[in-house]
């Protein structure tokens, strides 16, 4: 029978992220829920933002961001052992809810045995099912409560699929709202650049598999760049990331490298080399004039190839563009076309054309409005509080199982 002391039992949230921009989005959630539970007890993993805001994290983002197809079967063995560690902590903690922020592979399968032990499942930023597996849907609309999704497109891809998806808007654009970027001429005093310079942004993204095969050839490009032009290159380094990976790269005489936040390379770049993935959307938000790469390994690649259906690969053409659209606002170098010669040329005619560069930036920046909402981490927060109202008001005797 409920009892009155059931309303001051402390609320239990598992988490599930597995990547960086997995983490910043979830913290974005629990410190919303903070608000109104500021003793709430959260479990699972993330990274440096969750853990910050008090989560209990069995794993953390670094140990669980594999890229890759043949990478994931190379992990096959440790991520087994992560799923079986997740499981047995929710057997043993008996959360309230369950929030999972994108992360596919192992969050559909964490969803299944969360449904079965009858514990709310709340899904945060979909699995790109639109874009490969669209039979997923199906396995999701038996284990996820609430699909809360991030572009407006998805809520009709579900739709058709006869799943029901709610738009909560964007926490990339949520996200830049609160930054406190100073101004350019500043930054440019602080670097000591010279201010008819021309700012070139290299961000390389945040594995370690494409810092080894895409940093070598955007510091190619460099050295080419820097034969024809007063350049200046903002090197973009994941914080959480171990620099001893550029270290490598960067002895390339003549040409100045600066080290800095990826967003000040959003911010101050005339135009930059982006990998493809989360930075392509935040550099979107920017308006920043971009040139898309992306490597990986040749098998990788091959299969890659055979199931993904989307015509591009970037967040920044996809939104702009369309789902199917071969048309591009941005230009995508891909495996072998994503050479230091080729990145050189499309990353020169975005200097010397400024027409094409203000173009693309009013095509971005009409792309970031559409995607503006008040606020998706409250959005989620609201959800993930009325399954604990929920809960507070029905009560509960789950018999938890594997």
């Amino acid at each position: 029978m409920f009892q009155f002391q059931d309303f001051m039992k402390q609320k239990k949230l598992f988490v599930l992220a597995g990547e960086v921009s997995g983490d910043l989005h979830a913290s974005g959630v629990l410190d919303a829920l903070r608000n109104q539970y500021p003793d709430l007890d959260v479990f699972g993993t993330g990274g440096v933002k969750l853990r910050s805001l008090g989560a209990r994290l069995l794993y953390d983002t670094d140990d669980l961001s594999v890229m890759g197809f043949v990478e994931v079967l190379r992990q096959a063995f440790f991520l087994r052992k992560v799923i079986g560690d997740l499981k047995d902590s929710v057997l043993r903690e008996k959360p309230d809810v369950a929030l999972l922020v994108d992360y596919p592979a192992m969050n559909l399968h964490m969803a299944r045995f969360l449904k079965r032990n009858a514990i709310p499942v709340v899904y945060y930023i979909s699995p790109k099912v639109w874009a490969w597996k669209e039979g997923r849907v199906m396995k999701m609309k038996r284990s996820i409560d609430r699909l809360l999704v991030i572009f407006n497109f998805e809520v009709e891809f579900f739709a058709r699929h006869g799943m029901v998806a709610e738009y909560a808007g964007n926490p990339v654009v949520e996200e830049l709202l609160h930054l406190d970027m100073q101004p350019r001429k500043q930054f440019l005093r602080r670097h000591a650049i010279n201010d008819g310079s021309v700012l070139i942004g290299l961000l390389p993204g945040s594995r370690k598999q494409e810092i080894s095969l895409i940093y070598p050839e955007m510091l190619e490009a460099a050295r080419l760049l820097g034969e024809r032009y007063d350049a200046v290159f903002l090197v973009g380094k994941a914080s959480h990331v171990n620099h001893a990976l550029f270290e490598a790269y960067e002895r390339i005489p003549g040409v100045r490298l600066i080290e800095c936040s990826a967003y000040e390379v959003m911010q101050y770049a005339d135009a930059a080399l982006v990998t493809s993935g989360t930075a392509t959307l935040e550099a979107l938000c920017f308006g920043l004039p971009m040139v898309v790469v992306y490597r990986t390994g040749w098998l990788n690649y091959v299969i890659g190839k055979r199931i993904v259906k989307l015509h591009n690969i970037s967040l920044a053409n996809i939104i702009t563009k369309g789902l199917l659209s071969d048309e591009q606002t941005v230009p995508e170098l891909i495996q072998h076309e994503a050479s230091g010669e080729r990145m050189c040329r499309e990353v020169s005619f975005l200097i010397e054309n400024p027409l094409r560069r203000e173009e693309m930036r009013a095509a971005l920046l009409d792309a970031r409005a559409q995607l503006a909402s008040s606020s998706p981490s409250q959005k989620a927060a609201s959800v993930i509080s009325h399954y604990f109202e929920l809960e507070q008001t029905h009560g509960t005797d789950r018999q938890l199982s594997c």
